[in-house]
């Protein structure tokens, strides 16, 4: 069987958006300051996760004995075999809904960092043309509202996915690659907000850009997702993927959505009306 040409095409932008993570692994590393700069909300936020997690492991069994009030009157092993079951499945949630929601209550908690962050690797790239100098501070509660429309989408997919996992063989092998996927795609789309917010992009126009280098945004996200399953690395890792993101979108998306027929026109008029 023949592969055709755009097909590589895709696999070509996907295996390019995994190598714009590592640009900004790189970056970061020539960068040692701006990477530690980049590291303090991370730090911040993690602490917040540990303290949520140890407190939900530690009240578990409080919580699924909560959930399942009619199980009092069932016999003693029934019962706590039940909420014992229930205990995991409280705490895996919970450690689901973490991976989810770090880059997103991440992003918002560093603004200001990530903001000043994006912008010195957008300056190694020269001057940006299009910038958006609305104060961090003023554009806080728009990204807050961004943040939970995002993450509404992430949930919408990843539950069903997580309760499709328990499916024999399907949801060991198939399940994890979409949710692979999905999850990725939607931190390439929370990763690459600071760097397209900065140029005064809202939220259509944002997932437009995206559409433009779907293939490529798949790759990075996929990457990043990796990378942050490791709560330790996701922590080191925050300020390369943020650096990444501002690469891609300076060098590879914006000149490709700019290049899309259908999205040229609206861009320019979106610039313009800014200008004004």
């Amino acid at each position: 069987m023949s592969i055709s040409l755009p097909d590589m095409g895709h696999l070509r932008a996907f295996i390019g958006g995994i190598g714009y993570f590592f640009q900004g692994v790189g970056w970061v590393a020539r960068h040692p300051r701006w990477w530690l700069f980049g590291l303090i909300p991370a730090l911040v936020a993690s602490v917040f996760y540990v303290f949520a997690l140890i407190y939900l492991v530690t009240r578990s069994v409080d919580i699924a004995a909560f959930l399942t009030p009619f199980a009092d009157g069932w016999s003693e092993g029934v019962r706590s075999g039940t909420r014992a079951v229930l205990a995991v499945v409280v705490v895996v949630a919970g450690l689901g809904l973490a991976m989810v929601t770090f880059v997103t209550v991440t992003l918002v908690i560093g603004e200001p960092f990530y903001e000043k962050l994006s912008e010195k690797v957008d300056e190694s790239f020269g001057a940006v043309a299009e910038s958006d100098d609305t104060p961090w501070w003023r554009a806080l509660p728009r990204s807050i509202a961004d943040g939970l429309i995002t993450l509404g989408y992430v949930l919408m997919f990843t539950v069903p996915l997580f309760f499709m996992g328990f499916i024999p063989i399907v949801g060991q092998t198939v399940i994890p690659v979409l949710a692979a996927l999905v999850s990725g795609y939607f931190l390439t789309v929370e990763l690459t907000t600071v760097s397209l917010e900065r140029r005064g992009m809202v939220r259509k126009e944002r997932f437009r850009v995206l559409k433009s280098s779907r293939s490529s945004a798949l790759g990075f996200g996929v990457a990043a997702f990796v990378a942050f399953i490791v709560p330790i690395v996701s922590v080191v890792a925050m300020p390369a993927a943020v650096a990444g993101a501002a690469v891609m979108v300076r060098t590879r998306m914006l000149p490709a959505h700019r290049a899309a027929p259908e999205s040229s026109t609206d861009y320019s008029l979106s610039t313009e009306r800014r200008s004004v």
